[in-house]
């Protein structure tokens, strides 16, 4: 146990998609650095990433990346106390970058590696910035929607108490997608669309001008089953979600209202501008796509909505957090602070350059793991499919 750690100061290594991030952090709350190589230009011609592209980007990019960040933090490696890692859930060529850069650097100094799931990080992106701000920390149990375009997961978390061995957190896994994940399918109705990659900001930022009741979406009702963990049934409700029927409903709409010339047009009609936003596809969308753009953004975000205050009702949850790429949305956030607000049930979102991947979030979560020296050991390797908690 190291109950007074001496400087705090925490190298934090993210390389579980196509974003290469590295981040100096202290004591879990002070950013000293995070910097992000994106790769949102190599991936953008194939509208969505190409996991061969996104391992070569980050051999290129991590070693820079991470000296980046510590010239930026006025750091030097002797002074770090540990490094952090992302060991998964994510894609295992791009996880084995990061984590082989990881214990490669911990090797050479001489300093303990910790190995932190994804997911975990995005929740505490969201309790890092409450401890900058010194705001009043979230009552307890906190719910957490994770949404980004590879998980829709939702979790009931808490401290682990001091008599119960360890000073990190628990967490309980009530409800994921199970099939796409919300960030995916926003991706692929973009690119269904004509639009630009990554799908989320087109989006959001094109429903604006849409009727969001022109089109009705419904969503299919996922019956509750007998899940299994380790041999072993789980029961107690859960709150799962399923997003491949709403991207299917709006291909059948685009071929039902003979949409595709148009969509043609307005792709061909992108490419021909240099680093084309989404303002520029303003122009290129007529009242039926722009309705249909709004009605499929209204749809998605009313289901992360009914789902996860619903789930914060029945699990007794004090306080709801939403992390992940998705709670960029600008809707997303409109109204789930207003439902929350109604409900009287305290609500977080990261900062948006903490929404995304980034490192920061993974030195932050490593903090209470340095402060109980649970550090990684030697075997660690990707692992794509890596769990959070129970259930």
């Amino acid at each position: 146990m190291l109950p007074n750690p001496q400087s705090g100061l925490i190298l934090g290594i993210e390389s579980s998609c196509d974003e290469t991030a590295a981040a100096v952090v202290r004591a879990g709350e002070q950013v000293l650095s995070n910097v992000v190589a994106s790769q949102i230009a190599t991936h953008a011609l194939y509208g969505g990433v190409v996991p061969e592209l996104a391992s070569r980007e980050h051999l290129r990019n991590i070693v820079p990346v991470a000296r980046a960040a510590m010239q930026e933090a006025g750091v030097d490696f002797c002074e770090l106390e540990a490094i952090a890692v992302t060991e998964g859930p994510g894609l295992a060529g791009a996880l084995l970058v990061g984590i082989t850069y990881a214990k490669s650097l911990a090797f050479a100094l001489g300093k303990p590696l910790i190995g932190i799931n994804h997911l975990e990080g995005h929740i505490h992106a969201v309790l890092l910035e409450m401890r900058q701000q010194t705001r009043m920390a979230l009552p307890l149990p906190l719910l957490a929607l994770v949404v980004s375009g590879g998980h829709t997961h939702l979790y009931l978390a808490e401290p682990l108490h001091v008599e119960a061995g360890g000073t990190g957190w628990q967490y309980r896994n009530v409800g994921r997608t199970v099939d796409d994940a919300a960030g995916e399918a926003y991706d692929k109705v973009a690119k269904l669309l004509g639009l630009g990659y990554p799908g989320g900001p087109w989006i959001d930022a094109l429903a604006k001008h849409g009727d969001p009741y022109a089109v009705k979406f419904s969503f299919a009702q996922i019956k509750p089953k007998a899940h299994r963990t380790g041999g072993q049934e789980v029961g107690g409700r859960r709150f799962h979600f399923s997003f491949s029927g709403i991207k299917t409903a709006v291909l059948r709409y685009v071929e039902t209202h003979a949409m595709r010339d148009g969509i043609e047009k307005r792709r061909q009609a992108l490419a021909a501008i240099p680093h084309a936003k989404p303002a520029d596809a303003l122009t290129l969308c007529d009242a039926e796509t722009l309705g249909l753009i709004a009605s499929f953004q209204r749809a998605v975000v009313d289901d992360l909505r009914r789902k996860a205050f619903a789930a914060a009702e029945a699990f007794g949850a004090h306080s709801l957090v939403v992390s992940g790429g998705v709670a960029a949305n600008s809707e997303l956030r409109e109204r789930f602070t207003k439902e929350a607000r109604e409900r009287n049930l305290p609500i977080a979102f990261p900062s948006l350059s903490l929404s995304t991947d980034n490192a920061a979030m993974i030195a932050a979560a490593a903090w209470p793991r340095l402060r109980a020296a649970e550090f990684a050991a030697e075997e660690l390797s990707a692992t794509a499919q890596l769990a959070l908690g129970q259930g």
